[in-house]
């Protein structure tokens, strides 16, 4: 099912957090943000996550891309927040989460943390959105406990990952690793490989997603070893255990989950739901918000 989308869609987070980000402060703590900063150790990790909502509240999980962090949700995270208790996390190696010591970062490892995570804080009924590999995580995670997963949202992302998508982020890390000299100067980088994407979006993730080596340089919150974790990968075996109801919301103009791989999900989950948002690319929540959210919204509604 196709859905035509506007593109560029602007959505303030609030006025705080780009406020703050603009001049390289720490947004903060408090209800102008809408969010509250948490910490939860899980596998020996200390895991940090945001907290929208209340406990009273469906939970709903986010889980971020390769090299992003859970602030990547700001933009939507608010628009939940009233009907459903959502967290989003920084996973293992990135953010304000810890680095994992021997440099375990497959997909397996992620699932592990979040099995914790949900088993620590007692949830159940989960909703669960995840983009790249996050989105990879959360669909393992609803296969192998299709008794705590209520809805599951998959963001331009399969069961696979070939070997030519795995070297180019080991490529990107390397390009990297030299970092910026300013958060502005990133920004600018972000702003010429991101030209769909709204720069208050672009703003928050330069300010949240790094940080000012020792040298002054401007580098990622990440450990560069993320990239061992980032290889070829196949998990139809964990696909094919999916029993809640599940949307792939894919970017039309991104080749990471191309026409077979949608025909093979569809004949493996016969109920599973299928947009594609034309002309966009790997992350339509933040190319074109307002729409990613109406279909988000009416699938978790029920009415899609």
């Amino acid at each position: 099912m196709k859905i035509a989308c506007s593109l560029g869609v602007r959505l303030m987070v609030g006025a705080a957090i780009f406020a703050a980000a603009q001049y390289g402060q720490r947004v903060p703590n408090d209800s102008t943000a809408g969010y509250q900063d948490r910490y939860i150790t899980v596998n020996g990790l200390r895991l940090h996550y945001l907290d929208w909502g209340s406990d009273d509240k469906p939970p709903f999980i986010m889980l971020h891309g390769i090299s992003r962090v859970a602030h990547q949700f700001d933009h939507i995270a608010a628009r939940f927040k009233n009907d459903y208790h959502v967290m989003a996390i920084d996973m293992r190696g990135h953010g304000d989460s810890a680095w994992s010591p021997n440099g375990a970062y497959l997909v397996a490892d992620y699932v592990k943390d979040l099995e914790g995570f949900a088993e620590q804080l007692n949830l159940r009924g989960l909703l669960l959105l995840g983009n790249s590999t996050g989105g990879r995580v959360v669909q393992v995670y609803a296969g192998l406990h299709p008794d705590r997963v209520a809805r599951l949202i998959v963001e331009d992302v399969g069961p696979e990952r070939p070997t030519d998508i795995a070297a180019a982020f080991q490529r990107q890390v390397q390009q990297e690793a030299s970092g910026w000299a300013s958060e502005d100067e990133l920004l600018e980088s972000l702003k010429r490989s991101n030209a769909k994407t709204p720069e208050n979006i672009l703003r928050s993730y330069a300010h949240f997603g790094a940080r000012q080596r020792e040298d002054g340089r401007i580098v990622w919150k990440r450990d560069p070893n993320l990239a061992r974790g980032f290889i070829e990968t196949e998990l139809w075996r964990f696909v094919r255990e999916i029993k809640c109801p599940t949307i792939y919301i894919l970017g039309g103009a991104s080749r990471i989950v191309p026409p077979e791989t949608q025909q093979k999900l569809k004949e493996t989950l016969p109920s599973v739901k299928m947009v594609v948002m034309p002309g966009l690319g790997h992350y339509p929540d933040q190319e074109s918000t307002e729409d990613f959210l109406r279909i988000a919204q009416a699938f978790l509604a029920g009415t899609l």
